[in-house]
């Protein structure tokens, strides 16, 4: 560990002690939270930090387990000062503490997501080209009918051999990559827009506006007219 890491550390991740050589002698903060607490019925807060189109940071086995991130020497101060706070909340429990801690708790998590935000070329440096060359296409093309196929086609692999690497290395198949990658274009469409929920659909790739409703409602337990409804003012 160095000045200015920030680990992040997924939900059912073990980090064990051979990961932690040297804990004993650093300092720093921890901050442990179950995403409940950010609100089922708060999409808006929840898109404000799940908001990079391939949720990296916060997902299971990303490239090789915790995912490190730096925080630039200039903005170390301002991180310290929040994380300060949020402690100093949590501890004090004054009126309105709750809506406090979800405040500061919810700008870390955008500060997160912003260091978070080239993946694709921190898989590269990570030596991970596979997956590098895997996300750069979903991102470029989950607007469209893409499939399992166009994928391995892209990256020269059979759909089989492609599908257990990305399984192993991430803890997900690429359907369901392409089909978060598609999810997270829709949360954001609904809220700050007022296209119709076809529209929607069609626009992250959905051609079938039953389809993308269905999708929707097993990854939300939401329609995607109660996440617009519960997403504004």
């Amino acid at each position: 560990m160095e000045a200015g890491d920030v680990y992040v550390i997924s939900p059912g991740e073990v980090v064990g002690a051979g990961d932690a050589s040297g804990l004993e002698e650093a300092e720093g903060w921890g901050v442990f939270f179950p995403p409940e607490v950010l609100g089922a019925q708060a999409p808006g807060a929840f898109l404000s930090w799940r908001a990079h189109p391939l949720l990296f940071p916060f997902v299971r086995g990303a490239a090789g387990g915790a995912q490190r991130l730096k925080v630039p020497l200039a903005e170390r101060p301002s991180w310290s000062e929040r994380l300060s706070i949020l402690d100093l909340e949590l501890h004090q429990r004054h009126d309105g503490y709750r809506e406090a801690v979800l405040a500061h708790l919810t700008l870390l998590l955008v500060g997160v997501g912003r260091l978070a935000a080239d993946v694709v070329g921190d898989l590269r440096l990570k030596d991970e080209p596979l997956l590098a060359e895997v996300f750069g296409f979903i991102e470029e093309r989950y607007r469209e009918r893409v499939s399992l196929k166009d994928v391995a086609r892209a990256v020269s692999l059979s759909p089989g051999h492609l599908t257990t690497v990305v399984r192993r290395k991430t803890g997900r198949t690429v359907g369901e990559w392409i089909a978060e990658r598609r999810m997270v274009g829709a949360r954001r469409l609904l809220v700050e827009t007022d296209l119709s929920v076809e529209e929607v659909g069609r626009r992250v790739g959905y051609g079938d506006v039953g389809y993308f409703v269905r999708s929707f409602g097993r990854a939300h337990a939401a329609t995607p007219l109660g996440w617009r409804r519960a997403g504004r003012p």
